[in-house]
C-alpha cells in the first residue's frame, strides 16, 4: 500500500494544528488557574537567544502553510507575525487549518518530483516536493510544536505526551 503526497501532507498537518491548538488551551488554563500573566507564558524562552513561545507557534503555523501552498504549486499567502496572546496564537492556528481545508488530494498528489525553491536569508534552498515534504516540513512542524510544548511544560504547565500526540 502506498501513501499519498496528500496523505503525508494536510491530515498530518491539521492533526498537528489541532494538538498544538489543544496546548494552547491548556497554557491558558494554567495562566488563569495560577494568575499568571498569560504574556510571561506566550513570550518564554528556552534559551536568550531562541524564539519565543509565540514565534514557534507562528513557524509552525508558517511551515504547514507554505508547505501546503508550495506542493500545490501556488504561492503561501503572507501573514504578520504579531500574534503575543494565546487567543490570538489560536485564531493564527485556526486561520492555518482554514487555508489548508481549501486543498484536495488532486491539488497536492503528483507532486513529489515538482521543484521547490525556498529564500532564506542564508540563500535558497532546492528541493522536490518530497524531499520538501518529508525533509524540511515536517521535521520543522514537529520541531517548533515541540518547542512550544516544552516551553510551556518548562513554565510549569501539566502536559504530557499525550497532549502532543492527540486523541488516537
Amino acid at each position: 500500500m502506498t501513501i499519498s503526497m496528500y496523505q503525508a501532507s494536510i491530515p498530518v498537518f491539521l492533526r498537528a494544528l489541532d494538538n498544538l491548538s489543544a496546548i494552547l488551551d491548556i497554557g491558558a488554563a494554567h495562566a488563569a488557574a495560577k494568575q499568571l500573566d498569560p504574556l510571561v507564558l506566550t513570550g518564554a524562552r528556552l534559551y536568550p537567544d531562541m524564539f519565543p513561545f509565540s514565534r514557534q507557534v507562528q513557524i509552525a503555523c508558517d511551515m504547514v502553510k507554505g508547505g501546503a501552498a508550495r506542493l500545490a504549486g501556488v504561492e503561501p499567502p503572507p501573514r504578520a507575525d504579531t500574534e503575543k496572546t494565546f487567543a490570538e496564537l489560536k485564531e493564527r492556528i485556526d486561520w492555518t487549518a482554514a487555508f489548508l481545508r481549501r486543498f484536495d488530494a488532486e491539488q497536492i498528489d503528483g507532486s513529489e518530483d515538482r521543484p521547490i525553491v525556498i529564500r532564506t536569508p542564508f540563500g535558497e534552498l532546492h528541493f522536490t516536493g518530497q524531499r520538501y515534504l518529508l525533509g524540511f516540513v515536517l521535521p520543522n512542524l514537529y520541531f517548533h510544536s515541540t518547542t512550544a510544548y516544552n516551553l510551556l511544560r518548562h513554565s510549569g504547565v501539566e502536559l504530557g505526551k499525550r497532549d502532543f500526540l492527540g486523541p488516537a
